[in-house]
């Protein structure tokens, strides 16, 4: 079941560990409905921390839930997957029934027209008890409207049962693995975009992704609420790990190229436009099966009229979402998202131009505060992913 969008203008909720970072910044701001902590150092030490050793983030905004078939389906655990699959395949072009036990797939929620209304990870468990669940991890802003979608998509008695209750850590850094491999040695051993649910000392059954949104290697890990704290301290005990603000989460994520809703993607843009064609795998794109597919497949098959870039601009202005780029005193585009890298100690935007701009090497001007600013077209991301892989294997 889910719950009708809450209605506007309500005061931020309060994080389950509001009190913990209340007593170490006062620097806290309203998103998505949650007063969240923006800094506690200083947004460039805190980025720079999470590259050179762990920093942990509190993202309890988001929208974890389960989607599961009844709880007495009956099925083999392979037929309740396939099962569970299908109904989520209704409303994201990627192959969620080719799911290995334990992985987890980046997607996105499509409108009739191929635009993008959110971009979510989905999750199988690895359990075979388990089978005909998926663990699925939706975007704060849109979660409500999200979960409304899936009601009104899935057949009568599909479970949606909300986890946002509970809290949900971001630990991400070059050290975390060490880090938490202290309170969990098992989950060192995960990689990149898996998933498992294990039993960790006092803090309970943990939900555990080998994943995050910073480009660095790390964890989102959900906690029940009243283990949260614990489990924070514990994590922030070590002297590897600090707490990080909401700034730098956006300052990790531009610089490693990563879509924000609302930004890189909406519902006017298809995930092609958006350089995430390979979220749709071959089987997706034979079957044409899923929303928007004419759309998507004329932009696979024509190429799309607007690509998301990279651009780097040549001086030290940098330049923000909603900033115009032109070319040839033209405007072919616009600019998503934008800021200082600290890692680079430049400027950094990404945006979207007419395709045929989009190839690297192309001076565009980007109008920053009505003055042109020379810009070059560049490859992302613009700092290189740190993900933890096998040797020899895909994610």
């Amino acid at each position: 079941m889910t719950e009708a969008t809450p209605p506007k203008n309500l005061p931020p909720k309060k994080l389950v560990l509001d009190a913990l970072w209340r007593a170490r910044t006062n620097k806290f701001g309203d998103f998505a409905g949650y007063d969240m902590p923006l800094q506690f150092e200083g947004l460039i030490p805190e980025h720079n921390w999470t590259r050179a050793h762990a920093g942990l983030f509190d993202v309890s905004h988001m929208g974890p839930c389960f989607i599961g078939l009844p709880k007495d389906h009956g099925l083999a655990p392979e037929a309740a997957h396939a099962a569970i699959a299908a109904q989520v395949e209704r409303i994201v072009p990627s192959d969620i029934a080719g799911l290995k036990p334990g992985q987890i797939r980046y997607t996105t929620l499509l409108n009739a027209l191929g635009g993008v209304l959110d971009d979510l990870m989905i999750a199988r468990p690895s359990e075979p008890e388990a089978q005909g669940d998926l663990y699925v991890v939706v975007n704060a802003g849109c979660k409500h409207a999200d979960w409304d979608y899936m009601g009104r998509s899935f057949d009568p008695g599909i479970r949606i049962v909300r986890a946002d209750d509970r809290c949900l850590l971001a630990l991400q850094g070059p050290e975390a693995a060490d880090a938490f491999s202290l309170l969990c040695p098992a989950a060192a051993d995960m990689n990149f975009m898996t998933y498992a649910r294990l039993e960790v000392g006092t803090f309970g059954r943990l939900t555990i992704s080998r994943s995050g949104y910073t480009g660095e290697d790390g964890y989102e890990i959900l906690v029940k609420a009243d283990q949260a704290q614990g489990l924070a301290e514990a994590l922030l005990s070590d002297v590897r790990v600090k707490p990080i603000g909401l700034g730098a989460r956006d300052t990790l994520r531009l610089e490693a190229g990563l879509c924000l809703y609302g930004h890189e993607l909406d519902p006017g843009t298809s995930p092609i436009e958006a350089d995430l064609a390979w979220i749709i795998q071959k089987r997706r794109r034979e079957a044409k099966d899923f929303p928007g597919a004419m759309h998507i497949t004329r932009h696979l098959t024509d190429g799309p009229p607007k690509k998301r870039v990279g651009l780097k601009p040549k001086d030290r202005a940098p330049a923000r979402d909603g900033v115009e780029i032109h070319k040839d005193g033209r405007m072919i585009g616009m600019v998503s998202s934008g800021g200082f890298s600290p890692t680079l100690n430049a400027p950094i935007s990404m945006g979207y131009v007419e395709a045929k701009f989009a190839a690297p090497g192309t001076i565009v001007d980007l109008m920053v505060r009505g003055q042109p600013r020379a810009a070059e077209v560049t490859p992302l991301p613009f700092v290189p992913h740190q993900y933890r892989r096998s040797k020899g294997k895909g994610s």
